[in-house]
């Protein structure tokens, strides 16, 4: 019996001590569980924050059913408006086709505060001033030829190089203006011009000491000599190595037209153009984002990239040469054409997307290379006619731009560009400062830079102001 009972006060203490573990698990247990759901909660929380931020910042930037863009073009008639705007268009085609970078930036300002366009509109017919500047100056420029070679003063190889890469970086950037919105326009724009237009700047500190010195040189001739007056001599691009054939005169020359044009190339630069321009029309009989839509699109990389190809083989292998450089014997390399291409799509992705010539990008891209400003900024507004007018048309097809208002001041611009060339290589040719051309270009940028970003920084304000819409277009649904 004794032995029974101390069975059943062991089992007892078992269970005592059993019942007590099986008590404190479940304490910890919901302990555990009212911790894990707290947390849970907590966590839960934080994602819903999470998620509410990347919503907020999602609907910011992307509402399929809104639409910050709305068109502003104010009604053409005589007033003091239309005199002060002519009167600054004038100035910026006459600046803007000497240095080579067409003068959108100071377009797009005068006709958005002085005109009264809205920024896109404005753009759109920055694009068509610029055509009518980069026609009238390549047409002053087709008969001259090169300040120290033996060559236009165009560089057609040159031209065939970017001119392609900048055609389909224009077709990339006026998509880009349909779906980006103006603040994004505008700290690109700052960023961009600011670094270009010190470089510019730079540069014809540089160029402007090398003519000091020559000057110098030609002085001390001068009274070694005897002589009575001492010709201008502009800079060369680079080292002649003996190859090249210098210009016995150093006068600014005029050939006929017939004689002075590289047909093959100039031929090409219209083929690319030809095809260009065909399939912008073929789109713009498609549905927006149809299949046939992208695929006509697509089609333009094969034109670009071919021709390009063509171009950039024959210089890497050597039976082509940028002869303005004045060096016949660079040895170009696979990274340097790469990156050249490059910088051809970003100009015209930056020419499309602000309604600027791609001149922007080519000309300071262009004195780096060591090419002589002259050559330089003919060569850019040579290459920027093609892709200004293939903007035009595409502005024209997205019905960005009033056509009467497009006319008149493509009339004033093609004018300015005539004067301003024709009054500026007049005075290089008296000072033999071609440096000139390299500080205009700096200067334009510059002014452009300040213009063209106050106005978005403005505009960006007042939206937020407003509350209005600030995030990306629908390139699919886009109104013109």
């Amino acid at each position: 019996m004794a032995e029974l009972g101390a069975k059943w006060q062991g089992i007892k203490a078992v269970a005592n001590v059993g019942f007590l573990f099986l008590l404190a698990a479940v304490f910890v247990s919901a302990e555990r569980s009212l911790k894990l759901e707290d947390s849970t909660r907590h966590n839960t929380t934080i994602k819903k924050d999470e998620q509410s931020f990347v919503l907020t910042v999602v609907n910011f930037l992307w509402q399929s059913d809104q639409s910050g863009y709305k068109h502003v073009w104010p009604e053409m008639k005589f007033n003091w408006k239309i005199v002060v705007g002519t009167f600054v268009g004038f100035c910026g085609a006459a600046f803007g086709s000497v240095g080579g970078v067409g003068g959108g930036g100071i377009f797009v300002p005068m006709l958005t505060l002085i005109i009264g366009f809205d920024a896109k509109s404005a753009t759109a017919i920055s694009k068509c001033m610029i055509f009518g500047a980069a026609g009238s100056t390549v047409y002053y420029n087709l008969k001259l030829r090169h300040p120290t070679l033996e060559m236009p003063i165009i560089d057609y190889d040159l031209a065939l190089l970017f001119q392609p890469m900048l055609m389909l970086g224009i077709s990339i950037g006026v998509a880009f203006n349909v779906l980006f919105a103006d603040w994004m326009v505008t700290v690109l724009l700052i960023i961009l011009f600011i670094g270009t237009s010190t470089k510019a700047f730079f540069r014809g500190v540089e160029t402007w000491k090398k003519e000091t010195i020559l000057k110098k040189e030609a002085a001390k001739r001068l009274e070694s000599n005897g002589s009575d007056e001492v010709a201008y001599k502009a800079l060369p691009g680079g080292p002649t190595n003996g190859t090249s054939k210098v210009s016995p005169s150093n006068e600014e020359r005029e050939v006929s037209i017939m004689e002075n044009v590289y047909w093959t190339e100039l031929g090409l630069l219209c083929l690319v153009w030809v095809a260009f321009l065909a399939l912008q029309i073929a789109k713009n009989n498609t549905h927006d984002c149809s299949t046939a839509y992208w695929v006509l699109n697509l089609l333009q990389v094969p034109v670009a990239v071919g021709v390009t190809l063509y171009e950039a083989i024959g210089l890497y292998r050597g039976n082509k040469v940028i002869e303005s450089k004045g060096d016949i014997d660079t040895n170009w390399k696979v990274h340097q054409l790469i990156l050249y291409c490059a910088c051809g799509v970003l100009a015209g992705i930056v020419g499309g997307l602000l309604g600027l010539g791609g001149g922007f990008i080519l000309g300071p891209l262009f004195l780096e290379l060591g090419i002589p400003p002259q050559v330089s900024s003919a060569t850019a507004t040579f290459a920027m006619t093609f892709s200004s007018s293939m903007s035009v048309v595409e502005y024209y097809l997205l019905h960005r731009f009033p056509v009467p208002y497009a006319l008149y001041f493509v009339a004033v611009a093609t004018i300015a560009a005539f004067i301003g060339q024709h009054v500026v290589r007049r005075l290089i040719t008296i000072l033999g400062r071609a440096s000139l051309i390299i500080f205009i270009l700096a200067f334009t940028i510059f002014v452009s830079a300040i213009s063209l970003g106050g106005v978005g920084i403005s505009n960006m304000i007042g939206k937020i102001q407003r509350h209005e819409y600030m995030g990306f277009e629908n390139l699919c649904t886009h109104s013109g």
